[in-house]
């Protein structure tokens, strides 16, 4: 409890916020006046009151003004009783609607106001709950809103989802939107992408018989110097060994710091070639579950296909097949050449993967979904089979996102595990390292199991 009330509308004079909060309380006559809170207690009101939302006004007896007061306004429009109501559904018997309203210019008005109050990270997660709580997908439809929004990964899915509903007059502003977010991250994760496969294209490439010319001679010394031998110098004349003389007094001469390097094992490269070093297939489930991961993977997708040394594809999959491979050099044609939603077939898609292989032992399939397979799953598991077996490096990804452990089909995840391709969700800085691994035939970094939770 809080010791202490405000009477009479007073204000606290002492709130680090620099806020007015009030308090209103009956006394009875002849008593006195309750003594004002400490700040801390009067600032840990405020915290409750804003936590606990309008409906707690009377039980915490805080009044919320200025700025708080709108805060507290763009909270309750969203998170207040009856939020989950859609735009539009006006007040039930008794209920109460979402503070939003069904018109453009509330929302916008809206969106205005979180971007103002909070941070950019919070303003995304609000965003994405008036998506999921209020119904606003339509209206993300008009160019205007889409303008005021703040533009992350989960909008991009958003649209994804929406472009086929989307009027033309919207179309410019939605591939601006995306546009913007797979620049940023294309800048993120670009540069470590390429120096990290890079590096592993380079090791996968050495070779233990080069050419004389493709000798990588400082490597090649640093693995031979446990067969370092020194070499014995001229001797000098019998008693000749003076002070100065090398071997000392006595001694037969030696040329100091003089050897020689048995290279029993020589490293080198194989010679430059145009044509690509090893093949990268990334087949990508594009139910309505996997949108961000769809975005992570159309933006590695352009970084790989950029990268000469790699020739990369580009599969996306419902219960149809779509090769994007002809739009990798622009990531946001690859992404609204997809399509979220609808069924899977697992199945289906790697039959297709397969057949494209001409290289098995330099080809890299990146299997990316949740696994909830609606084909032929004894098919699909010989497939894999099938393909590790020609030497094809496979890996599963349960989703490539930040987004934490992702709901999937542990039976299939765990056949998949059984044949030697484990499955696991993975963030978008760990990727590069999976793909190196991948492409030198190491382990995979699989998180820990915990991780996963």
């Amino acid at each position: 409890m809080v010791p202490g009330a405000w009477a009479n509308g007073a204000t606290d004079p002492t709130d680090p916020t620099g806020e007015t909060m009030e308090r209103t309380t009956a006394q009875a006559p002849g008593t006195a006046r309750p003594t004002a809170p400490h700040a801390p207690d009067a600032e840990r009101l405020r915290r409750w009151r804003m936590v606990l939302g309008a409906d707690s006004a009377d039980s915490t007896g805080c009044t919320l003004k200025g700025q708080d007061a709108a805060m507290d306004g763009a909270l309750n429009a969203l998170y207040g009783g009856g939020a989950g109501k859609k735009p539009g559904g006006g007040r039930g018997a008794g209920g109460r609607s979402a503070g939003l309203g069904a018109s453009a210019p509330s929302v916008a008005r809206w969106l205005g106001d979180i971007r103002t109050y909070f941070p950019s990270s919070v303003v995304q997660v609000m965003q994405r709950d008036a998506i999921d709580r209020l119904g606003l997908a339509a209206l993300l439809l008009e160019p205007e809103m889409l303008e005021a929004v703040e533009a992350d990964v989960h909008l991009v899915g958003t649209l994804l989802s929406l472009n086929k509903a989307m009027p033309e007059t919207t179309k410019e502003t939605a591939r601006a939107v995306v546009r913007k977010v797979v620049e940023d991250l294309e800048k993120r994760l670009e540069s470590r992408t390429r120096a990290t496969l890079t590096g592993a294209l380079d090791r996968s490439a050495r070779i233990s018989r080069p050419r004389h010319r493709d000798i990588d001679w400082n490597r090649t010394i640093r693995a031979n110097l446990k067969n370092y031998l020194p070499v014995p110098g001229p001797a000098g004349p019998a008693g000749a060994g003076g002070a100065g003389a090398p071997g000392g007094a006595g001694g037969a001469g030696r040329a100091e710091g003089r050897g020689t390097i048995v290279p029993e094992r020589l490293i080198g490269y194989g010679r430059a070639s145009r044509s690509a070093k090893k093949d990268v297939v990334l087949c990508i489930d594009q139910s309505g579950s996997m949108a961000a991961s769809v975005v992570y993977a159309s933006v590695f997708g352009a970084v790989l296909a950029s990268m000469r040394t790699l020739s990369t594809r580009l599969v996306v999959f419902d219960t149809a097949v779509v090769d994007l491979t002809d739009r990798l050099d622009d990531p946001v044609d690859v992404l609204f050449g997809t399509q979220l939603g609808g069924g899977t077939d697992i199945n289906r898609a790697l039959a297709y993967c397969q057949s494209k292989i001409t290289r098995p032992a330099d080809t890299v399939v990146v299997l990316i979904s949740d696994l909830y397979e609606g084909g032929i799953r004894d098919e699909m598991l010989k497939r894999v089979a099938a393909m590790k077996a020609s030497g094809v490096q496979f890996v599963t990804l349960l989703a490539l996102s930040d987004e934490g452990a992702p709901a999937y089909d542990h039976e299939h995840a765990a056949a998949l595990g059984a044949l030697g391709a484990p499955a696991f969700a993975c963030t978008p800085d760990l990727f590069p390292d999976v793909m190196a691994a991948a492409i030198e035939k190491r382990p995979l970094p699989v998180p820990d199991k915990e991780t996963q939770q």
